[in-house]
C-alpha cells in the first residue's frame, strides 16, 4: 500500500495534503467510536506536509503511540499524570522516517503497563473486526487505527508483546525488531533491558519498507546497534530451503481455533518446501515468572522520575514534601501502582537475591536455549496469542490472567530477539487469529521473508 501511495503522490495524481485530510477525516469518524487516538493532530499534519515527495514515507499518513515524543505535540503515554506534558524534543525514530504526515497519537494502556488499553487514562480501544471487543495492548490504539483504516501504519513499543499481541487481535502485521535495531532514544521507558520500538501495518511489504527508514545507528541511544552493511528488508530472500522450528507447548489455556489455526500454518509452511520440526525450551514454563519479577523491577526504577518535580502531576496548596509525594503518586492508575509496588519490593534490600537475581539467571537460561535452538533452525513460530481478542465487558479478577496472556511473546524481549505477528485465519466468531515468527538477533530478513509468502496466502 505504502509503494502504490507513494507512486500517486510522486505522479502528482493526489496531493500530500490531499491524502491528510482524507485520512484526518477517517480517524475523525472512526475515533468516536473505536478510540484508536488519545489526539487526531489535524493542524500539526496540515503544517508539517511535505514540500516535495522524495523519500519512500513522505506524506504517508501514520499513526505514532503516544509514549513516543515528537516535539510541541502532547505526550500522555495513557496516564492523567502527563495529560498536560508537550514533548520539548522528537523521538530519533520518528526523525527517521523524515515527512510521513503525523495523523494523531495512538491510545495505549497507561505507561504501557497492560494488553488491552483498558488500562488507559483515556479509556479502552476497540476492535474494528468487532466493537464489543478491545484491541489488545498497549499499542492497542495503534493497531486500532491500522486495522481500521486511519492510518497506513504505526508505530509503537513493545516490550513484552504490545506490538505482536495487537497485531494479532486486530488482524494485522506487527513486527517487534532485534533489541538495539531501532533507536529508543524518545521513547518513555517502560523496561530499558526489553523495550523495544515496533513498526504496524496491513502487509509484511509495508512493514519491510518502514523498517528500512526506522533502523539507523543513534549514538544518542547507548543500546542503538552500528551495522556497518544496509540490508534492504524488502528484497526477499528465498525461503525454501528454511528450517523451521514448531514450539512446543502446553495447550492449557489456548483457545481451540488458536490451535487449529496453528496447525494449517504448519501444514502451509511444509509446503512452501521448508523443513519443519519440534522444538522444546524447557524453561519456557518460567519466562512469565522472570518477566514479572524483571520487568516490574525496571519499571520501579524509570517510574521514579514522575515524582511531579521533573515530570508528572504537580499538586499544589499541599503543607509539606511528604504530601506533595503522596499528592503526585496517587495520580498514577491502579496497573501503574501495582508493577511499580512489585518492582519495589523485588529490588528492596533482603529480597534482591531471593527474587530479582533469580529471575535474571532464568534469563540466561532462557536465553541459552533459544540460543542453542537456532543452531538447528532458523527461525521459530507459535501463536501469537493464546486467544483471540477478549470481549470488552470481560472482568479479570486476578491479573495474574492477563499476564499469563503474554506467553509466547515474552520470550523474544528477554533474549533481545526479533519476531514478527501475521494474521493466520479467523475464529468462529470472525475474529483474528495470529501467527509468531520468531529468529535470532539480526534475522529480520528472515522472518520478513516467511512472513510475507504466508501473508500472501493469508491477505
Amino acid at each position: 500500500m505504502i509503494l502504490e501511495l507513494h507512486k500517486k503522490l510522486k505522479a502528482g495524481n493526489i496531493s500530500a495534503k490531499e491524502l491528510a485530510e482524507e485520512y484526518l477525516k477517517i480517524a475523525e469518524d472512526k475515533n468516536k467510536v473505536l478510540n484508536s487516538y488519545i489526539s487526531i493532530t489535524k493542524d500539526y499534519a496540515i503544517s508539517h506536509l511535505p514540500d516535495k515527495i522524495e523519500s519512500i514515507l513522505d506524506g504517508i499518513p501514520g499513526c505514532i503511540k503516544d509514549n513516543i515524543n515528537i516535539l510541541s505535540t502532547n505526550t500522555t503515554a495513557g496516564s492523567q499524570v502527563l495529560k498536560e506534558y508537550i514533548s520539548p524534543y522528537t523521538a530519533t525514530v520518528i526523525s527517521n522516517l523524515d515527512k510521513f504526515t503525523l495523523i494523531g497519537k495512538g491510545n495505549m494502556d497507561s505507561f504501557a503497563f497492560g494488553s488491552t488499553t483498558q488500562n488507559s487514562y483515556f479509556g479502552p480501544s476497540l476492535n474494528p473486526h468487532d466493537i464489543n471487543t478491545v484491541a489488545g495492548g498497549s499499542s492497542g490504539g495503534v493497531a486500532s487505527a491500522v486495522a481500521a483504516g486511519s492510518a497506513v501504519f504505526g508505530i509503537g513499543s513493545d516490550t513484552g508483546g504490545s506490538v505482536r499481541q495487537p497485531a494479532s487481535f486486530c488482524g494485522i502485521v506487527g513486527l517487534k525488531p532485534t533489541y538495539g535495531l531501532i533507536s529508543r532514544y524518545g521513547l518513555i521507558a517502560m523496561g530499558s533491558s526489553f523495550d523495544v520500538i515496533g513498526i504496524m501495518a496491513n502487509t509484511v511489504d509495508d512493514v519491510a519498507l518502514i523498517l528500512n527508514e526506522a533502523c539507523k545507528y543513534d549514538p544518542k541511544d547507548s543500546t542503538s546497534l552500528n551495522i556497518k552493511k544496509k540490508i534492504d528488508y524488502s528484497k526477499f530472500s528465498d525461503i525454501s530451503k528454511l528450517k523451521v522450528g514448531v514450539l512446543k507447548f502446553n495447550d492449557d489455556g489456548v483457545e481451540k481455533d488458536v490451535i487449529t489455526a496453528f496447525s494449517n500454518s504448519i501444514e502451509d509452511i511444509k509446503k512452501l518446501g521448508c523443513s519443519v520440526k519440534e522444538v522444546v525450551i524447557d524453561h519456557l514454563k518460567y519466562v512469565i515468572a522472570a518477566y514479572y519479577i524483571l520487568v516490574p523491577s525496571e519499571i520501579s526504577a524509570n517510574m521514579a522520575r514522575f515524582d511531579g518535580i521533573r515530570f508528572g502531576y504537580h499538586p499544589k496548596g499541599v503543607k509539606d514534601l511528604e504530601e506533595f509525594y503522596i499528592e503526585a503518586r496517587s495520580k498514577f492508575e491502579d496497573e501503574v501502582k501495582r508493577r511499580i509496588l512489585i518492582g519495589t519490593y523485588t529490588l528492596s534490600s533482603g529480597y534482591y537475591d531471593a527474587y530479582y537475581s533469580k529471575a535474571d539467571a532464568v534469563r540466561r537460561l532462557i536465553k541459552q536455549e533459544f540460543d542453542e535452538a537456532f543452531r538447528d533452525v532458523d527461525v521459530i513460530v507459535s501463536p501469537t496469542s493464546p486467544t483471540v481478542a477478549y470481549r470488552k465487558d470481560k472482568v479479570f479478577d486476578n491479573p495474574l490472567e492477563l499476564y499469563l496472556s503474554d506467553i509466547f511473546t515474552i520470550p523474544a524481549n528477554l533474549i533481545g530477539a526479533p519476531a514478527i505477528s501475521i494474521p493466520n485465519g479467523l475464529s468462529c466468531d470472525n475474529l483474528p487469529t495470529g501467527l509468531q515468527i520468531m529468529g535470532p538477533q539480526l534475522s529480520e530478513l528472515n522472518i520478513l521473508s516467511l512472513a510475507n509468502k504466508l501473508y500472501k496466502k493469508y491477505g
